[in-house]
């Protein structure tokens, strides 16, 4: 993966833990952390660069869903 798309990812990875930390339910609030962690682990070893951009994609459409939802 290129550092450029490294470093997007990894600012999409924290813009979306800062995002769901303003959630006020704390239920809600873990359950939307754990999701992204999940999701982040679970793709870490993902090299095909049509893979991660379709990845980056949905990631970028939840973040505004959360963000519409606070």
């Amino acid at each position: 993966m290129a550092a450029s798309s490294r470093a997007q990812v990894l600012r999409l990875y924290r813009a979306l833990l800062r995002e769901s930390q303003r959630f006020g339910g704390y239920n809600y609030r873990t359950y939307a952390i754990r999701r992204i962690r999940d999701a982040f682990r679970e793709n870490k070893n993902v090299t095909d660069s049509e893979k991660i951009e379709e990845l980056l994609n949905k990631a970028k459409a939840n973040l505004e869903v959360i963000q519409r939802q606070v």
